[in-house]
């Protein structure tokens, strides 16, 4: 569905940081600021689970490695 741009490390790292955000509005005391947290979790679960990291795709990054070509 959408073009994977994160390589495996970053994507743990991304799931890890968002399973402890995700929870800050239900543990602490909820207001704007710990929504605007478990919201921002939330959009790196999103970016974790599909590879797909849309501002990267904006600025045309890409950490994944290149496929191997045999040109030669």
């Amino acid at each position: 569905m959408f073009e994977t741009n994160q390589n495996k490390p970053e994507r743990v790292l991304r799931l890890l940081v968002s399973l402890v955000l995700i929870p800050a509005p239900l543990l602490l005391e909820q207001n704007t600021y710990t929504i605007i947290i478990g919201a921002v979790g939330a959009i790196l679960l999103f970016n974790a689970v599909s590879g797909t990291c849309m501002t990267y795709k904006m600025f045309g990054v890409n950490t994944c490695k290149l496929p191997q070509t045999n040109d030669g």
